[in-house]
């Protein structure tokens, strides 16, 4: 994988900037006879786009995706399949301040010491937009998984500091997750972590949060190892989003507390400490894990942040120090609009794996 591609067989380009003309993929490598239409694609576009809510930014852009090419009467051609969705409600002037500022918290400085150019409207490919590309190209994904029974949902199990319902408990719906406008799975637990939103966005401030995903029916054998392991291949596809600071299978960390005894799963025990995964190989369970987003970096608040020295794009944040104030318009938190790009991103390593796996093995 280099820089904007993603995958070995199913393969993903992603293309575009926040503020920019458009955004999208071609994706290469699907296989030919496919069923695929602009809603599968809308439906899960629809999803992660903004104005959703307290905690989503009110940029309002409906991202209608337009098929360019590999698809003919209803199916897949075998060839590249280009997706594109325009930008219609770009305020770009809202970053007018921040040409010659580093936003703190942000890949400003650092996206200018590797190029020596960045585009300050909204982050350019650093901005949460471009997992708009990594939608696009799941929802491919996900039609392909179906073939195999292979099911991905993902909802927000923590926000705020707030912890919500886990599954199996009595809390915890599947079917309230798509139903609040934080992802949540479970009603009063939703409507708590609401008004702890609320809050925080009054005081002009942002929040962090754990997603969760869970992935059904994936059959035993998938994985390449020893550098291909399933789990090190989503852990890449999870940190490649921009917000995410740490990843965890099954028990993740907690397992280091345990005994050997308490941490295998057996038959008998009927857990799933290892998230499904062993040896860096599905095992047939359930594929379960959860990814750490920080906190939005561009909130109301005053803060201090570095300018360019004397305007220039020196590659050193020497410049002097300023009092900054953000305007325009961001999410209160991540997770809950990264829910669909979580189960993109899962869907892209699974499709990939599929197809890999059925050149493994002779039959």
């Amino acid at each position: 994988m280099a820089g904007n591609i993603f995958g070995e067989l199913f393969k993903v380009v992603s293309f575009g900037e926040s503020h920019g003309p458009a955004l999208g993929c071609v994706i290469d490598g699907c296989p030919a006879g496919l069923e695929l239409a602009v809603e599968d694609i809308s439906r899960e576009l629809r999803r992660r786009r903004p104005a959703q809510g307290v905690a989503s930014t009110s940029r309002r852009e409906d991202d209608e995706p337009e098929i360019l090419s590999g698809v003919f009467e209803g199916k897949t051609l075998g060839t590249p399949i280009a997706i594109m969705v325009r930008n219609t409600d770009c305020h770009s002037t809202d970053y007018d301040n921040l040409r010659n500022v580093y936003r703190p918290g942000h890949a400003d400085f650092c996206w200018e010491a590797k190029y020596g150019i960045r585009d300050h409207r909204g982050g350019g490919r650093s901005s949460g937009r471009e997992t708009l590309c990594r939608v696009a190209a799941g929802a491919v994904a996900k039609k392909l998984l179906a073939n195999y029974s292979i099911r991905i949902t993902a909802w927000t199990s923590a926000l705020a500091g707030l912890e919500m319902p886990r599954p199996g408990s009595p809390e915890f719906d599947f079917d309230e997750i798509e139903q609040n406008p934080l992802r949540i799975p479970g009603r009063a637990a939703a409507e708590q972590a609401l008004k702890a939103i609320e809050a925080l966005r009054a005081e002009g401030d942002s929040a962090g949060g754990i997603v969760s995903c869970l992935a059904q029916g994936v059959p035993p054998g998938l994985g390449e190892p020893v550098f291909g392991k399933l789990d090190a291949r989503l852990a890449s596809a999870m940190l490649s989003l921009g917000a995410v600071k740490g990843i965890e299978f099954g028990a993740g960390f907690a397992a280091a507390g345990l005994k050997g005894s308490e941490n295998n799963d057996t038959p008998v025990n009927k857990t799933n400490n290892a998230g499904g995964i062993l040896g860096g190989i599905s095992s047939g369970q359930d594929i379960t894990f959860n990814v750490a987003f920080k906190p939005t970096p561009s909130i109301a608040k005053p803060q201090k942040a570095i300018g360019k020295a004397d305007g220039k794009a020196d590659g050193t944040a020497n410049g002097e120090i300023i009092d900054l104030i953000i305007s325009g318009r961001h999410d209160a938190c991540i997770p809950p609009r990264a829910v669909p790009v979580v189960e993109a991103m899962t869907a892209l390593v699974l499709a990939d794996l599929v197809l890999l796996q059925r050149a493994a093995r002779v039959l």
